[in-house]
């Protein structure tokens, strides 16, 4: 099985842990290992602003996460003072509050100068980090499928 949002991957990850020989796979580290070496990267940005997610983290997913920002961008920065977005699901839709002070210190860093590309592994930190910074947050393999196009 494959997951294309960190989140999902360690939330099927932990229910599936004992399912026997079903496998759950996280887009992002899948693109790393299996697409990016068949793929041409044909433009990439100058820079990108890379949010890692506490998912892709616990998951050791931030390797993976490198290499697949690093064919997108020639510059892939993560912010100081990066952390949990605090959105946790549908926290972040019922008390923005929450994710505005989690972001706090992410967002200083990254509207202190501009990047090319703002990039995630989760639609809803994606949303936090847009609202905290006023930038279009997409999903990394989204940037990925545009500089492969």
């Amino acid at each position: 099985m494959v997951s294309d949002a960190a989140s999902c991957t360690e939330g099927f990850d932990r229910l599936l842990a004992d399912a026997g020989d079903l496998r759950v796979v996280d887009a992002v580290a899948y693109t790393a290992t299996v697409l990016l070496p068949r793929l041409t990267v044909r433009r990439r940005l100058g820079s990108l602003a890379l949010h890692p997610t506490c998912s892709s983290t616990r998951l050791g997913l931030d390797d993976a996460l490198l290499t697949v920002a690093r064919a997108v961008a020639d510059e892939v920065v993560v912010p100081d003072g990066w952390q949990c977005c605090g959105f946790a699901g549908d926290r972040g839709l019922l008390h923005p509050e929450l994710t505005a002070s989690a972001t706090r210190a992410e967002a200083a860093a990254v509207t202190a100068r501009p990047f090319d590309g703002y990039a995630s592994v989760n639609r809803t930190c994606e949303i936090g980090l847009a609202r905290a910074t006023g930038q279009p947050y997409r999903h990394l393999l989204e940037l990925l499928a545009e500089v492969t196009a």
